[in-house]
Order: C-alpha cells, then structure tokens, then sequence
C-alpha cells in the first residue's frame, strides 16, 4: 500500500539542508533514506525513523535531530546517527505528514525557511 506523506528530512551533515519532502512512506523508502534498517522513537503525534545500526556503522550523530528532539521532549539526542526522518501518525499508528509544529520549531532552531 503506498502512502505519500510529507516528511521533515534532517541530513547528519550540517553542510546538507534540512528539508521538507513529499514521499511514498514504505519501509523500503524509508530504508533508502536512512541508508538501512530502520528504528523508529515516537513522542506525541510524531515519530522519527533513524538508522538502526547508525552507532555501530559509525555514522555520524545527527546534531540537529537530537537538538529538535530534546527542544520537542524526547531527550535522546545521542541515538540518532545519519539521517532522520521525522513523520507523523493517524490514531490508528499509520504514517502521516509531519505536524506543522515540529516543521516550525525546526525552522526556528535551524534559521531555515521550510515549507510544507
């Protein structure tokens, strides 16, 4: 079943922008983005879907992600290595765009401008 959300998109390279994408939410995407098998923490009405094995391939930690995580009551700023991909979820624990909030906190922490 395909399921196109809207994510925030947050790179581990500080060099690379944090974005907002449009994209098919399947688990094989997903382990696209995230360069493998995926883990996923959820807070709220979010969730944020990281490398599972990030620590020990020795990716680099994700800086911004564990900042906007702390800043969004999660305080586990030292799990998340390579890329993040934040998204939302239904009542029912289906993928769903990303909440407005965590866009514009992101935007705030990050002096980005993001668009959903």
């Amino acid at each position: 079943m395909s399921t196109t959300c809207t994510a925030l998109i947050v790179p581990a390279k500080l060099t690379e922008p944090v974005r907002i994408e449009a994209f098919d939410a399947g688990l094989e995407n997903l382990r696209l983005l995230v360069g493998g098998d995926v883990e996923s923490v959820t807070r709220g009405d979010w969730h944020v879907y990281f490398n599972s094995l990030g620590r020990i391939a020795n990716l680099p930690p994700n800086l911004r992600a564990g900042q906007l995580m702390h800043e969004s009551g999660l305080d586990l700023a030292d799990a998340v290595r390579g890329v993040a991909v934040f998204l939302g979820h239904t009542e029912h624990g289906d993928e769903a765009d990303v909440p407005p909030h965590l866009i514009r906190r992101a935007a705030g922490l990050f002096d980005v401008g993001l668009a959903a």
